[in-house]
């Protein structure tokens, strides 16, 4: 009788290959990009020089002006974003993300030449300007978007940013003109967006109504209403109740005297250096204390943080209404700090804009300020353009924040997931 030899198990290591994912968005986005600068540079080439002027009169420190023949920098431009495209498909092909900072240096360059192309031949194109423009415009959709973050990141949809930013301008004008203090105006202003928020809280939260409705709804409601009382009440009597004071810039010594970032970043009102404090808190907040933990936790695990004992509704009605305060100060910027009154929609959508910040910036803080920023520059950049006497045509450039819009909303720009439980009530079991 023959006893079978006894089976040893094989002792030898496991290797888990790594599955390899490849996302070619990046080069794919570059290559459009370098296709239209082929197009644009090439099919209508134009010739002379293009001049930039880095410094303004009154600047403590004077910088030269850059002047480059406009046709050889496209040329070179070209070259370089076809170079960086080639890389980009390479990081794909080698299932390796295309760094950030390379889609950055992407644009710059690609800036760099465009503006050269446009101002060939033209008036000098205003670097200071041209930035300092683009922080005014961004104010308000920076402060809007950390509003979206932070109602997003605890799992309610907040399409009432617009709302938020209306109510939010309306009361600071009528509030500053009758106290003759912008500090009440800027209070007031959060109070507003406060009670809007608690609206949405309510109904979506308590009362389980789809947030996209009740968000659309608030938005009608609040430019019926304000549009209502402007014509009812401040339009009767501007100069008592539509004429709020100013918000005075305060330049911070030496640091405002560095050449294009000082004027740019240092001599700027009270709002701008709250929205520089609010970008640092909304971050610092949601992913390094235990208030964004709990917060992060009902945005993407509602039933998990309910068994460690988090109040998911309360969490989620009391970061909603505090996301309402923070667009309803971008709101006060709208007539404290730009126009210097109220008038019928004036935020004209811009709370969209500032959602789509939010989705493009992928729920995170420091990104959405960037794609903000982005619509920002895109805004101011047709207002330059015209100064300039470019001949690109102003009705394309008016457009081309809201194509960028639709190109965020639509996820072209890369692979965007919301927190789990965005948009989902929670009823307790």
């Amino acid at each position: 009788m023959s006893t079978a030899a006894p089976v040893v198990p094989d002792s030898s290591p496991i290797v888990l290959e790594k599955a390899e994912i490849r996302s070619w968005k990046a080069p794919i986005a570059f290559g459009i990009f370098v296709l239209l600068s082929l197009i644009l540079f090439f099919a209508f080439p134009r010739h002379g020089d293009a001049t930039f002027r880095f410094s303004e009169a009154g600047d403590a420190i004077k910088l030269a002006n850059l002047t480059v023949d406009a046709f050889a920098t496209t040329i070179v431009v070209t070259v370089l974003l076809a170079v960086l495209t080639a890389v980009s498909a390479w990081f794909s092909w080698r299932a390796r993300k295309t760094p950030i900072w390379m889609v950055v240096l992407f644009a710059l360059i690609f800036m760099f030449g465009f503006l050269a192309w446009a101002g060939s031949g033209q008036l000098p194109v205003p670097v200071t300007g041209l930035l300092l423009g683009t922080i005014t415009l961004s104010v308000p959709l920076v402060f809007g978007a950390l509003g979206g973050v932070i109602s997003e990141r605890g799992g309610v949809v907040n399409v009432a940013i617009e709302g938020q930013l209306l109510a939010g301008a309306f009361v600071s004008a009528m509030t500053a003109t009758l106290t003759g203090s912008w500090v009440v105006g800027l209070l007031a202003a959060m109070i507003a967006g406060v009670l809007v928020s608690f609206v949405l809280a309510a109904f979506s939260i308590k009362y389980l109504v789809d947030q996209v409705i009740v968000g659309v709804v608030l938005n009608v409601l609040v430019t019926g209403l304000t549009s209502f009382l402007y014509s009812q009440v401040l339009a009767a009597d501007p100069s008592r109740l539509n004429h709020p004071p100013r918000l005075p810039n305060w330049p911070i010594p030496i640091l405002s005297d560095i050449p294009v970032i000082g004027k740019v970043l240092f001599d700027q009102t009270i709002i701008e250096y709250l929205m520089y404090i609010a970008i640092f808190l909304v971050w610092f907040g949601l992913f390094k204390t235990r208030w964004g933990l709990r917060l992060r936790s009902v945005g993407e695990h509602p039933e998990a943080a309910d068994t460690v004992g988090i109040n998911v509704n309360g969490t989620r009605f009391w970061n909603v209404s505090l996301a309402g305060a923070v667009a309803g100060l971008g709101g006060a910027y709208f007539t404290l700090g730009s126009v210097g009154a109220f008038s019928k929609e004036m935020t004209a959508g811009q709370g969209f804009i500032a959602l789509a910040a939010v989705i493009f910036g992928r729920w995170d803080p420091i990104r959405a300020t960037l794609a903000a920023l982005l619509f920002g520059f895109a805004s101011n950049l047709q207002n330059v353009l015209s100064i300039m006497g470019s001949p690109v045509p102003s009705e394309f450039m008016l457009m081309l924040p809201y194509v960028i819009t639709i190109f965020a909303v639509a996820g072209l720009v890369g692979l965007s997931r919301a927190p789990a439980a965005d948009g989902k009530p929670y009823i307790k079991s």
